[in-house]
Protein backbone atom coordinates (compact mmCIF):
# COMPACT_ATOMS: atom_id res chain seq x y z
CA UNK A 1 0.00 0.00 0.00
CA UNK A 2 1.39 3.58 -0.97
CA UNK A 3 0.64 6.22 1.25
CA UNK A 4 -0.06 9.70 0.08
CA UNK A 5 -0.41 12.95 1.40
CA UNK A 6 -3.32 14.65 -1.10
CA UNK A 7 -1.84 17.90 -2.30
CA UNK A 8 -3.77 21.29 -1.49
CA UNK A 9 -4.77 23.35 -4.42
CA UNK A 10 -3.45 26.86 -3.79
CA UNK A 11 -5.31 28.99 -6.44
CA UNK A 12 -8.02 27.82 -9.39
CA UNK A 13 -6.44 24.82 -11.80
CA UNK A 14 -6.48 25.86 -15.33
CA UNK A 15 -5.31 22.37 -17.23
CA UNK A 16 -5.80 20.55 -20.83
CA UNK A 17 -5.79 16.92 -19.39
CA UNK A 18 -5.02 14.34 -22.15
CA UNK A 19 -7.09 10.94 -21.08
CA UNK A 20 -5.65 7.45 -21.87
CA UNK A 21 -8.02 5.08 -23.72
CA UNK A 22 -11.45 3.62 -22.38
CA UNK A 23 -10.87 0.35 -20.02
CA UNK A 24 -14.40 -0.55 -21.03
CA UNK A 25 -13.70 -0.25 -24.99
CA UNK A 26 -10.18 -1.71 -24.53
CA UNK A 27 -11.13 -4.91 -22.73
CA UNK A 28 -14.38 -5.39 -25.26
CA UNK A 29 -11.95 -5.13 -28.19
CA UNK A 30 -9.16 -7.29 -26.56
CA UNK A 31 -12.12 -10.12 -26.40
CA UNK A 32 -13.77 -9.30 -29.54
CA UNK A 33 -10.34 -9.70 -31.41
CA UNK A 34 -9.05 -12.94 -30.04
CA UNK A 35 -11.85 -14.93 -31.35
CA UNK A 36 -11.59 -12.75 -34.50
CA UNK A 37 -11.25 -14.45 -38.11
CA UNK A 38 -8.26 -12.61 -38.71
CA UNK A 39 -5.69 -10.01 -36.79
CA UNK A 40 -6.44 -6.86 -35.19
CA UNK A 41 -4.53 -4.10 -34.10
CA UNK A 42 -5.83 -1.35 -31.08
CA UNK A 43 -5.11 1.87 -31.41
CA UNK A 44 -4.29 3.92 -28.24
CA UNK A 45 -5.65 1.01 -25.97
CA UNK A 46 -5.20 1.96 -22.13
CA UNK A 47 -2.20 0.41 -20.37
CA UNK A 48 -2.96 -0.13 -16.91
CA UNK A 49 -3.66 -2.82 -14.44
CA UNK A 50 -7.20 -3.93 -16.03
CA UNK A 51 -5.69 -4.11 -19.62
CA UNK A 52 -2.75 -5.41 -18.70
CA UNK A 53 -4.57 -8.41 -17.20
CA UNK A 54 -6.84 -8.51 -19.60
CA UNK A 55 -4.14 -8.88 -22.51
CA UNK A 56 -2.41 -11.69 -20.71
CA UNK A 57 -5.36 -13.48 -19.45
CA UNK A 58 -5.95 -13.90 -23.72
CA UNK A 59 -2.29 -14.78 -23.76
CA UNK A 60 -2.60 -17.85 -21.50
CA UNK A 61 -5.81 -19.11 -23.37
CA UNK A 62 -3.69 -18.79 -27.07
CA UNK A 63 -3.88 -15.54 -28.35
CA UNK A 64 -1.04 -13.38 -29.21
CA UNK A 65 -1.16 -9.63 -27.73
CA UNK A 66 2.20 -8.15 -28.35
CA UNK A 67 3.22 -4.53 -28.20
CA UNK A 68 3.93 -2.56 -31.28
CA UNK A 69 4.48 1.56 -31.09
CA UNK A 70 1.68 1.67 -28.16
CA UNK A 71 -0.56 -0.11 -30.38
CA UNK A 72 -1.96 -3.86 -29.59
CA UNK A 73 -1.92 -6.32 -32.50
CA UNK A 74 -4.00 -9.46 -31.33
CA UNK A 75 -3.50 -12.72 -33.32
CA UNK A 76 -5.90 -15.09 -32.98
CA UNK A 77 -4.79 -18.61 -31.87
CA UNK A 78 -6.24 -21.92 -30.85
CA UNK A 79 -8.17 -21.93 -27.26
CA UNK A 80 -5.67 -23.90 -24.83
CA UNK A 81 -6.06 -24.97 -21.19
CA UNK A 82 -4.75 -22.00 -18.82
CA UNK A 83 -4.63 -20.17 -15.79
CA UNK A 84 -5.90 -17.15 -15.28
CA UNK A 85 -5.15 -14.00 -12.93
CA UNK A 86 -8.56 -11.86 -12.51
CA UNK A 87 -6.47 -9.30 -10.17
CA UNK A 88 -9.53 -7.13 -9.06
CA UNK A 89 -11.20 -6.66 -12.80
CA UNK A 90 -14.39 -7.07 -13.45
CA UNK A 91 -14.34 -7.63 -16.96
CA UNK A 92 -11.81 -10.03 -16.74
CA UNK A 93 -13.67 -12.42 -14.42
CA UNK A 94 -16.83 -12.05 -15.99
CA UNK A 95 -15.80 -11.60 -20.05
CA UNK A 96 -13.25 -14.12 -20.12
CA UNK A 97 -15.11 -17.00 -18.73
CA UNK A 98 -16.94 -17.38 -21.20
CA UNK A 99 -14.33 -17.83 -24.09
CA UNK A 100 -12.88 -20.37 -21.65
CA UNK A 101 -16.13 -22.58 -22.57
CA UNK A 102 -14.43 -22.96 -26.41
CA UNK A 103 -11.07 -23.91 -25.11
CA UNK A 104 -9.68 -26.92 -25.37
CA UNK A 105 -9.39 -28.12 -21.81
CA UNK A 106 -9.63 -26.46 -18.17
CA UNK A 107 -9.44 -22.71 -17.70
CA UNK A 108 -8.88 -22.11 -14.08
CA UNK A 109 -10.07 -18.15 -12.87
CA UNK A 110 -8.47 -16.82 -9.63
CA UNK A 111 -7.39 -12.95 -8.66
CA UNK A 112 -7.14 -10.87 -5.61
CA UNK A 113 -8.01 -11.20 -2.33
CA UNK A 114 -11.17 -8.96 -2.46
CA UNK A 115 -11.97 -10.65 -5.81
CA UNK A 116 -12.66 -13.64 -3.80
CA UNK A 117 -15.72 -11.68 -2.71
CA UNK A 118 -17.10 -10.54 -5.63
CA UNK A 119 -20.34 -12.25 -6.84
CA UNK A 120 -19.59 -14.82 -9.90
CA UNK A 121 -22.81 -16.96 -9.23
CA UNK A 122 -24.77 -15.14 -11.79
CA UNK A 123 -22.29 -16.04 -14.77
CA UNK A 124 -21.94 -19.53 -13.62
CA UNK A 125 -25.55 -20.10 -13.75
CA UNK A 126 -25.67 -18.54 -17.29
CA UNK A 127 -22.75 -20.72 -18.69
CA UNK A 128 -23.97 -23.84 -17.37
CA UNK A 129 -27.40 -22.63 -18.64
CA UNK A 130 -25.26 -22.44 -22.06
CA UNK A 131 -23.75 -25.84 -21.90
CA UNK A 132 -20.49 -24.99 -20.28
CA UNK A 133 -19.24 -27.15 -17.76
CA UNK A 134 -18.00 -25.12 -14.66
CA UNK A 135 -16.28 -26.79 -11.20
CA UNK A 136 -17.35 -24.69 -8.86
CA UNK A 137 -14.74 -23.98 -6.23
CA UNK A 138 -16.26 -21.20 -4.76
CA UNK A 139 -19.58 -21.55 -4.19
CA UNK A 140 -20.30 -18.82 -6.98
CA UNK A 141 -17.63 -16.49 -6.32
CA UNK A 142 -13.44 -16.84 -7.04
CA UNK A 143 -11.67 -19.47 -7.65
CA UNK A 144 -13.33 -21.65 -10.28
CA UNK A 145 -12.43 -23.42 -13.41
CA UNK A 146 -14.22 -23.29 -16.74
CA UNK A 147 -13.75 -27.19 -18.34
CA UNK A 148 -13.07 -26.28 -21.46
CA UNK A 149 -14.78 -29.17 -25.22
CA UNK A 150 -13.81 -26.81 -27.95
CA UNK A 151 -17.44 -25.51 -27.86
CA UNK A 152 -20.25 -24.49 -26.67
CA UNK A 153 -24.00 -25.07 -27.54
CA UNK A 154 -25.28 -21.05 -26.61
CA UNK A 155 -29.03 -21.12 -26.72
CA UNK A 156 -31.22 -19.03 -24.62
CA UNK A 157 -30.41 -18.30 -21.11
CA UNK A 158 -32.17 -16.49 -17.99
CA UNK A 159 -30.22 -15.03 -15.59
CA UNK A 160 -30.87 -12.44 -12.78
CA UNK A 161 -28.55 -9.48 -14.21
CA UNK A 162 -29.20 -7.24 -11.51
CA UNK A 163 -25.45 -7.03 -9.68
CA UNK A 164 -24.10 -6.09 -12.79
CA UNK A 165 -24.55 -5.62 -16.41
CA UNK A 166 -21.48 -7.74 -16.91
CA UNK A 167 -23.23 -10.67 -16.48
CA UNK A 168 -24.74 -9.96 -20.02
CA UNK A 169 -22.04 -8.57 -22.00
CA UNK A 170 -19.59 -11.35 -21.13
CA UNK A 171 -21.92 -14.17 -22.51
CA UNK A 172 -22.63 -11.94 -25.84
CA UNK A 173 -19.22 -11.24 -26.30
CA UNK A 174 -17.90 -14.81 -26.66
CA UNK A 175 -21.48 -16.02 -28.42
CA UNK A 176 -21.09 -15.05 -31.84
CA UNK A 177 -18.69 -18.79 -31.68
CA UNK A 178 -21.16 -20.64 -29.90
CA UNK A 179 -23.31 -23.04 -31.88
CA UNK A 180 -26.25 -21.39 -31.74
CA UNK A 181 -25.28 -17.31 -30.53
CA UNK A 182 -27.38 -16.85 -27.49
CA UNK A 183 -30.06 -14.74 -26.20
CA UNK A 184 -30.11 -13.71 -22.58
CA UNK A 185 -33.01 -12.66 -20.82
CA UNK A 186 -32.76 -10.78 -17.21
CA UNK A 187 -35.49 -12.24 -14.67
CA UNK A 188 -34.65 -10.35 -11.73
CA UNK A 189 -36.37 -7.96 -9.53
CA UNK A 190 -34.46 -5.26 -9.84
CA UNK A 191 -33.64 -3.37 -13.58
CA UNK A 192 -30.32 -3.92 -14.73
CA UNK A 193 -27.63 -1.35 -14.58
CA UNK A 194 -25.40 0.40 -16.45
CA UNK A 195 -26.84 0.35 -19.85
CA UNK A 196 -24.91 2.23 -21.73
CA UNK A 197 -22.52 -0.35 -21.04
CA UNK A 198 -24.86 -2.85 -22.77
CA UNK A 199 -25.13 0.01 -26.09
CA UNK A 200 -21.37 -0.43 -25.64
CA UNK A 201 -21.05 -4.27 -25.94
CA UNK A 202 -23.67 -3.93 -28.71
CA UNK A 203 -21.89 -1.40 -30.46
CA UNK A 204 -18.70 -3.01 -31.05
CA UNK A 205 -20.10 -6.46 -31.69
CA UNK A 206 -21.54 -4.64 -35.03
CA UNK A 207 -18.18 -2.81 -35.38
CA UNK A 208 -16.86 -6.49 -35.93
CA UNK A 209 -19.66 -7.41 -38.42
CA UNK A 210 -21.87 -9.45 -35.66
CA UNK A 211 -25.53 -9.62 -35.38
CA UNK A 212 -26.14 -8.43 -32.37
CA UNK A 213 -29.32 -7.26 -30.92
CA UNK A 214 -31.75 -5.75 -27.97
CA UNK A 215 -34.04 -8.39 -28.42
CA UNK A 216 -36.13 -6.64 -26.02
CA UNK A 217 -36.72 -4.45 -22.78
CA UNK A 218 -34.57 -7.20 -20.83
CA UNK A 219 -33.04 -9.24 -23.17
CA UNK A 220 -29.68 -9.44 -25.81
CA UNK A 221 -29.45 -11.65 -28.61
CA UNK A 222 -26.46 -12.40 -30.45
CA UNK A 223 -26.45 -14.82 -33.97
CA UNK A 224 -23.54 -17.60 -34.65
CA UNK A 225 -21.40 -16.15 -36.97
CA UNK A 226 -18.24 -14.43 -38.36
CA UNK A 227 -15.93 -11.76 -36.03
CA UNK A 228 -14.15 -9.51 -38.09
CA UNK A 229 -10.55 -8.19 -37.60
CA UNK A 230 -9.41 -5.29 -38.43
CA UNK A 231 -8.01 -1.71 -36.50
CA UNK A 232 -10.36 -0.58 -34.01
CA UNK A 233 -9.17 3.19 -32.31
CA UNK A 234 -9.97 3.79 -28.90
CA UNK A 235 -12.12 6.15 -27.52
CA UNK A 236 -10.71 8.38 -24.50
CA UNK A 237 -11.83 6.92 -21.43
CA UNK A 238 -14.28 9.70 -19.96
CA UNK A 239 -15.19 8.17 -16.67
CA UNK A 240 -11.33 8.69 -15.83
CA UNK A 241 -11.68 12.48 -16.64
CA UNK A 242 -14.23 12.74 -12.98
CA UNK A 243 -11.63 13.35 -10.73
CA UNK A 244 -10.01 16.25 -13.05
CA UNK A 245 -13.24 17.70 -14.13
CA UNK A 246 -14.00 18.01 -10.38
CA UNK A 247 -10.93 19.12 -9.68
CA UNK A 248 -12.33 22.31 -11.62
CA UNK A 249 -15.42 22.43 -10.06
CA UNK A 250 -13.31 22.46 -6.22
CA UNK A 251 -11.24 25.47 -7.21
CA UNK A 252 -13.44 27.46 -9.47
CA UNK A 253 -10.61 27.05 -12.48
CA UNK A 254 -10.88 25.19 -15.58
CA UNK A 255 -10.46 22.28 -16.98
CA UNK A 256 -10.39 20.78 -20.68
CA UNK A 257 -10.31 17.56 -22.10
CA UNK A 258 -9.29 17.12 -25.44
CA UNK A 259 -10.99 14.75 -28.17
CA UNK A 260 -14.23 14.22 -26.11
CA UNK A 261 -16.58 12.54 -28.64
CA UNK A 262 -19.64 13.60 -29.52
CA UNK A 263 -21.46 11.18 -30.00
CA UNK A 264 -20.26 7.84 -27.77
CA UNK A 265 -22.10 4.80 -25.47
CA UNK A 266 -19.66 5.52 -22.62
CA UNK A 267 -21.54 6.31 -19.37
CA UNK A 268 -19.08 8.85 -18.48
CA UNK A 269 -20.25 11.48 -21.23
CA UNK A 270 -23.29 11.87 -18.65
CA UNK A 271 -20.56 14.06 -16.37
CA UNK A 272 -21.79 17.02 -18.58
CA UNK A 273 -25.55 17.00 -17.49
CA UNK A 274 -24.43 16.55 -13.62
CA UNK A 275 -21.67 18.72 -13.63
CA UNK A 276 -23.76 21.42 -14.95
CA UNK A 277 -26.64 20.62 -12.33
CA UNK A 278 -24.34 20.80 -9.78
CA UNK A 279 -23.29 24.76 -10.78
CA UNK A 280 -20.29 24.06 -13.53
CA UNK A 281 -20.09 25.46 -16.30
CA UNK A 282 -20.16 23.25 -19.19
CA UNK A 283 -19.09 23.44 -23.02
CA UNK A 284 -18.13 20.80 -25.59
CA UNK A 285 -16.71 22.04 -29.03
CA UNK A 286 -14.38 21.37 -31.37
CA UNK A 287 -11.63 21.41 -29.08
CA UNK A 288 -13.39 19.30 -26.16
CA UNK A 289 -15.15 19.27 -23.82
CA UNK A 290 -14.07 21.82 -20.51
CA UNK A 291 -15.80 22.43 -17.30
CA UNK A 292 -15.39 25.33 -15.43
CA UNK A 293 -15.92 25.92 -11.92
CA UNK A 294 -18.29 29.46 -10.63
CA UNK A 295 -18.13 29.57 -7.12
CA UNK A 296 -20.81 27.06 -6.18
CA UNK A 297 -21.51 23.72 -6.29
CA UNK A 298 -25.36 22.46 -5.97
CA UNK A 299 -26.74 19.69 -4.20
CA UNK A 300 -29.02 17.61 -6.07
CA UNK A 301 -30.80 14.57 -6.88
CA UNK A 302 -29.87 11.89 -9.04
CA UNK A 303 -30.42 8.78 -10.52
CA UNK A 304 -27.23 7.00 -10.87
CA UNK A 305 -28.12 3.52 -12.13
CA UNK A 306 -26.64 3.72 -15.54
CA UNK A 307 -23.24 6.02 -14.06
CA UNK A 308 -22.36 4.26 -10.89
CA UNK A 309 -18.71 4.32 -11.46
CA UNK A 310 -18.80 8.21 -11.38
CA UNK A 311 -20.92 8.45 -7.99
CA UNK A 312 -17.45 8.44 -5.81
CA UNK A 313 -16.46 11.65 -7.38
CA UNK A 314 -20.22 13.02 -7.05
CA UNK A 315 -19.74 12.57 -3.87
CA UNK A 316 -16.96 14.40 -2.62
CA UNK A 317 -18.87 17.09 -4.50
CA UNK A 318 -21.66 17.15 -2.64
CA UNK A 319 -19.75 16.91 0.75
CA UNK A 320 -18.68 20.68 -0.83
CA UNK A 321 -21.99 21.62 -2.04
CA UNK A 322 -23.83 23.84 -0.38
CA UNK A 323 -27.18 22.36 0.27
CA UNK A 324 -27.97 18.19 0.40
CA UNK A 325 -27.74 15.48 -2.31
CA UNK A 326 -29.13 12.26 -2.39
CA UNK A 327 -27.86 9.53 -5.10
CA UNK A 328 -30.30 6.64 -5.95
CA UNK A 329 -30.28 3.67 -8.19
CA UNK A 330 -26.26 2.31 -6.61
CA UNK A 331 -27.00 -0.82 -4.60
CA UNK A 332 -25.52 -2.85 -7.28
CA UNK A 333 -21.96 -0.57 -6.46
CA UNK A 334 -22.01 -2.93 -3.19
CA UNK A 335 -20.22 -5.56 -5.28
CA UNK A 336 -17.80 -3.47 -6.99
CA UNK A 337 -14.13 -3.48 -6.14
CA UNK A 338 -15.34 -2.63 -3.01
CA UNK A 339 -19.32 -1.73 -1.08
CA UNK A 340 -18.78 1.85 -2.48
CA UNK A 341 -21.73 2.96 -0.92
CA UNK A 342 -20.97 1.59 2.93
CA UNK A 343 -17.28 3.27 2.57
CA UNK A 344 -18.52 6.46 0.51
CA UNK A 345 -20.04 6.96 4.08
CA UNK A 346 -17.13 5.94 6.36
CA UNK A 347 -14.70 7.86 4.36
CA UNK A 348 -17.35 11.20 4.27
CA UNK A 349 -18.12 10.68 7.93
CA UNK A 350 -14.56 10.89 8.69
CA UNK A 351 -13.83 13.69 6.81
CA UNK A 352 -17.34 15.49 8.89
CA UNK A 353 -20.09 14.69 6.16
CA UNK A 354 -23.69 14.23 7.45
CA UNK A 355 -24.24 11.33 5.50
CA UNK A 356 -27.32 8.44 5.43
CA UNK A 357 -26.81 5.19 3.34
CA UNK A 358 -29.81 2.73 2.64
CA UNK A 359 -29.89 -0.22 0.33
CA UNK A 360 -30.21 1.55 -2.77
CA UNK A 361 -29.23 5.02 -2.17
CA UNK A 362 -26.47 8.01 -0.35
CA UNK A 363 -28.06 11.15 1.06
CA UNK A 364 -25.14 13.68 1.99
CA UNK A 365 -25.28 16.63 3.56
CA UNK A 366 -22.50 18.82 3.91
CA UNK A 367 -20.73 19.90 6.96
CA UNK A 368 -17.20 21.46 8.05
CA UNK A 369 -14.86 19.30 6.53
CA UNK A 370 -11.48 18.30 8.20
CA UNK A 371 -8.62 16.64 7.10
CA UNK A 372 -8.54 12.44 7.54
CA UNK A 373 -6.81 9.46 6.28
CA UNK A 374 -8.77 8.30 3.29
CA UNK A 375 -9.06 4.64 2.64
CA UNK A 376 -9.20 3.43 -0.95
CA UNK A 377 -10.30 0.05 -0.57
CA UNK A 378 -7.85 -1.18 -2.88
CA UNK A 379 -10.79 0.79 -5.37
CA UNK A 380 -9.21 2.90 -7.55
CA UNK A 381 -12.32 5.39 -8.03
CA UNK A 382 -12.36 5.63 -3.74
CA UNK A 383 -8.76 7.07 -4.27
CA UNK A 384 -9.37 9.76 -6.85
CA UNK A 385 -11.84 10.74 -4.84
CA UNK A 386 -9.99 11.45 -1.85
CA UNK A 387 -7.44 13.22 -4.17
CA UNK A 388 -10.75 15.42 -5.20
CA UNK A 389 -11.22 16.15 -1.72
CA UNK A 390 -7.79 16.96 -0.81
CA UNK A 391 -7.42 19.71 -3.32
CA UNK A 392 -9.64 22.09 -0.57
CA UNK A 393 -9.55 20.20 2.50
CA UNK A 394 -5.79 20.36 4.85
CA UNK A 395 -4.76 17.32 5.84
CA UNK A 396 -6.00 14.41 3.25
CA UNK A 397 -3.99 11.51 3.08
CA UNK A 398 -4.80 8.41 0.68
CA UNK A 399 -3.86 5.15 2.63
CA UNK A 400 -3.50 3.44 -0.86
CA UNK A 401 -2.59 5.82 -4.24
CA UNK A 402 -1.50 3.08 -5.72
CA UNK A 403 -4.90 1.50 -6.11
CA UNK A 404 -5.43 4.11 -9.22
CA UNK A 405 -2.70 1.55 -11.58
CA UNK A 406 -5.70 0.04 -12.11
CA UNK A 407 -7.35 1.91 -14.59
CA UNK A 408 -4.60 5.03 -14.47
CA UNK A 409 -1.44 3.96 -15.22
CA UNK A 410 0.50 7.17 -13.21
CA UNK A 411 -2.11 9.47 -11.63
CA UNK A 412 -0.07 11.38 -8.71
CA UNK A 413 2.40 11.96 -11.85
CA UNK A 414 -1.16 13.41 -13.63
CA UNK A 415 -2.59 14.84 -10.57
CA UNK A 416 0.74 17.26 -9.77
CA UNK A 417 0.36 17.96 -13.60
CA UNK A 418 -2.79 19.32 -13.45
CA UNK A 419 -1.93 21.21 -9.97
CA UNK A 420 1.34 22.70 -11.89
CA UNK A 421 -0.56 23.99 -14.43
Amino acid sequence: MQRWAAPRATEPVSATVALPGSKSLTNRYLVLAALADGPSRLVAPLRARDTELMAAALRSLGAGVVDDNGDWVITPGPLCPADVDTGLAGTVMRFVPAVAGLASGPVRFDGDEYARERPMATLIDGLRQAGVEVDDDGGGRLPFTVLGRGSVRGGTVEIDTSASSQFVSGLLLAAARYDDGIEVRHVGPRAVPSQPHLDMTLAVLREAGVDAAQAGPTAWSVRPGPIAGGTRVVEPDLSNAAPFLAAAVVTEGSVRVPGWPVDTTQPGDALRGLLARMGADVRLDADGLTVSGTGRIEGIEADLRDVTELVTVLAVLAACADGTSRFTGLAHVRGHETDRLAALRRELVAVGCEVVEDDDSLTITPRPLRGSLWHAYADHRMATAGAVLGLVVDGVEIDDIGATTKTLPDFPGAWSTLLAS
